[in-house]
């Protein structure tokens, strides 16, 4: 079959395949486009499987608060421990949020695997760092006219949490897929580089305009104008920074953007690659040494 180019495909779509993305990327995180990543990579637009490691991982623990930022909502979270570490000790945390759709166990049971992967390199001699993750609803990380706040509840609530079971949230680093990149990105860029070390994204879910975003990401012009990153480049440029993106994903464009307008300029990697979890498999290994050596 002919190669598709990524500026064929993104020609071809214009601002609708930006949308399409969008939509895709919930139906690939709820599991009802399994198939997607195999088909592309017959026609070449994606690179080979993200494979999981078969490492054996470490302790891991899950329970559930009622978040006041998200309106009395139950708010589920994980935290995975690498192994040879316990429950309680005082290491580093990697904060991962997830995408459109999914919950704190897509970081791992229904997508990433990213216990996994922190075993495997842990195993090869990396540092000990816990990863976590936390509901945050499908409201793209920020506050919304209805009251709930998944990045008040993220910040005044669960790293709290996290710190009551003797994390070091001073050494804290943020990463996240699709809407879970765009909110780490956010989170941050309004934290600062004092409070936290470092921020991996991957696939960030941007839009050039308001008019143009995924439906109920932002709820007006104003909102759009409070939460886009474009605006926040100095704020990003004080931290520590890696975007990736896959060349067949439509958001590719605006991350390169992105990258280009931070100054310094961030590490990045714009490799063959989807909107999909095959991609996003393929990268957390470089993801995740980024995080583990600023933390």
């Amino acid at each position: 079959m002919p190669t598709l180019s990524r500026r064929a495909l993104l020609l071809g779509g214009g601002g609708s395949l930006v949308a399409a993305v969008a939509a895709g990327a919930v139906l690939l995180e709820e599991g009802v486009l399994p198939g997607r990543a195999a088909v592309e990579r017959k026609l070449g637009i994606t690179g080979p499987a993200g494979v999981v490691p078969t490492a054996g991982t470490g302790p891991r623990v899950s329970g559930t608060f009622t978040s006041a930022a998200r309106g009395g909502t139950p708010t589920g979270w994980t935290i995975s421990y690498p192994p040879g570490s316990a429950e309680g000790d005082h290491l580093p945390v990697v904060v991962s949020l997830h995408g459109y759709g999914g919950d704190h166990r897509s970081s791992f049971d229904h997508g990433m695997h990213l216990d996994r992967f922190q075993a495997h390199a842990r195993a090869e001699g990396g540092p000990a760092v816990a990863i976590a993750s936390v509901d945050g609803g499908n409201d793209y990380w920020h506050a919304r006219t209805s009251g709930r706040d998944p990045q008040r509840m993220l910040v005044d609530e669960f790293l709290p949490l996290l710190r009551r079971r003797g994390l070091d949230t001073a050494r804290l680093g943020l990463s996240g897929w699709s809407m879970g990149a765009y909110g780490a990105l956010l989170v941050g860029s309004t934290l600062g580089p004092e409070r936290v070390r470092a921020v991996a994204a991957s696939s960030v879910a941007l839009w050039p305009t308001r008019a143009r975003s995924a439906s109920g990401a932002f709820d007006g012009d104003e909102d759009f104008a409070r939460n886009d990153l474009t605006t926040r480049t100095a704020a990003l440029g004080a931290l520590a920074v890696r975007i990736v993106c896959g060349t067949a994903d439509a958001f590719c464009p605006g991350n390169e953007q992105l990258v280009q307008r931070i100054t310094p300029t961030p590490p990045s990697s714009f490799t063959l690659g989807a909107h999909d979890w095959d991609y996003w498999r393929r990268v957390a290994p470089e993801q995740l040494r980024f995080l583990a050596g600023r933390l």
